[in-house]
């Protein structure tokens, strides 16, 4: 996303039609600097053709991009309908006009008109989302296992057979043990047979050389017997060693059912030959893998930062649809300066065993906040307290916080792995 500051906007903010999606990747690229190939470029048209859309017309000349997929996120208990706002781009002779400011106005417009509660970004300037009231909901951490001796494990991996399946056939094989874990993590977008074939995949090889870095084919192994739901699986691509590099396995994407399978696909990726380091660049805060290995030295943490920014565009339905680990009612005052109807002071209740509740009220706050950190707690991945010991959020009522924090609390935290 590129970014505007200044409130006064001069542009027409109108549905961007399919007539134009030429002229819109054409201002992408310009704001990101992309020069993609012809495959690549015809998969950002295929995808944002798919898109809801608004541009910013100046003079009948398109000089800002917003989009956002329709995708269905798992949250807390359930999943909801979400925004993947995306190609998000303004044109350097129009910043700080408010053009991004109308841009984004028009697409809680459209989140309300299709029923999306939610909205989610990646973000490449990640100064400028919290005014909008994006709050960094999950994190990742990027992971690097030296694997020139094998993976030495606190336990027994799982004895079932391993065995490397085509990705032209993966689709069908992978996606029950990937649905399985949407109800475990929050975070998670639930994928169709296209999201599976051209954003995981990759089937139509649109992904450029340079993202690929000198790695092979995409390869995918798979725990278990044919005709089984896999007890996990493996998405990865590998590079042999030369121009000075070691060899090396770059992991897409791994899913396990328990302990013991993420331990026996490890201990595959770890011994493949020719290869000397196992990468991973988005794996959860509390991965198994970081307790598995005996000796921890082996796996090394070389990152750590926010990746799924979620905005809470209807507040009252985000809240009601999730899940709560524990009892809560206090009353919060919310601030929002981009979406006033979800401004003001209102009694949450919530639990396990009853209905959740939110509505306005008088009554005497116990916590005051801004709907930015309430988005960032919203998955469970960050503790409300982190915020009121930084002065960005206020307890009034001794204790609050600690409950509200107990009640949005889930077993895993959330994690989102797939950037799109």
């Amino acid at each position: 996303m590129t970014s505007d500051d200044h409130p006064h906007a001069t542009t027409d903010i109108r549905d961007l039609p399919e007539s134009d999606l030429g002229q819109a990747l054409d201002l992408a690229y310009l704001a990101f600097h992309l020069k993609p190939a012809d495959k690549t470029r015809q998969h950002h048209h295929d995808l944002l053709r798919a898109c809801a859309r608004v541009g910013a017309y100046d003079g009948g000349r398109l000089a800002g991009l917003a989009g956002a997929h329709r995708l269905t996120l798992s949250v807390p208990g359930g999943q909801l309908p979400c925004a993947a706002v995306d190609f998000v781009s303004v044109a350097p002779t129009h910043r700080r006009r408010g053009v991004l400011t109308s841009m984004l106005d028009g697409l809680w417009r459209r989140c309300a008109d299709e029923g999306r509660p939610i909205a989610c970004l990646w973000a490449s300037e990640s100064a400028i989302y919290g005014r909008f009231g994006f709050g960094a909901a999950t994190e990742a951490y990027r992971v690097e296992i030296d694997s020139s001796r094998p993976l030495a494990l606190r336990l027994d991996p799982d004895a079932r057979p391993l065995r490397l399946i085509a990705p032209a056939e993966a689709a069908e094989v992978l996606a029950p043990r990937y649905d399985a874990s949407l109800a475990h993590r929050a975070g998670r977008f639930t994928r169709d047979e296209a999201w599976w074939r051209n954003e995981v995949l990759d089937l139509d090889g649109a992904r450029s050389a340079e993202d690929l870095d000198g790695f092979g084919a995409l390869r995918v192994v798979v725990l278990g017997a044919p005709g089984e739901v896999p007890g996990g699986y493996a998405v990865y691509r590998t590079r042999g060693p030369g121009d000075g590099r070691p060899g090396a396995v770059r992991v897409d994407e791994l899913e396990a059912e328990s302990a013991p399978a993420a331990a026996a696909l490890w201990s595959y990726l770890c011994s493949i030959d020719l290869t000397t380091k196992v990468q991973i660049d988005a794996r959860p805060a509390d991965d198994p893998l970081l307790y598995l290995v005996a000796d921890r030295d082996q796996v090394r943490v070389t990152g750590q930062e926010p990746s799924l920014w979620v905005r809470l565009v209807d507040v009252r339905a985000a809240l009601t649809a999730r899940s709560w680990a524990s009892p809560v009612d206090l009353v919060v005052d919310l601030g929002d300066a981009a979406l006033p109807a979800n401004a003001g002071r209102f009694r949450l209740t919530a639990g396990p065993d009853r209905a959740t509740t939110w509505t306005a009220t008088t009554d005497a706050p116990d916590l005051t906040l801004d709907v930015r950190e309430l988005a960032a707690c919203y998955l469970g991945g960050s503790p409300l307290r982190r915020f009121v010991h930084t002065g960005l959020a206020t307890e009034h009522t001794p204790g609050a916080v600690r409950r509200l924090d107990a009640a949005l609390e889930t077993e895993w935290l959330p994690f989102t792995g797939e950037n799109y």
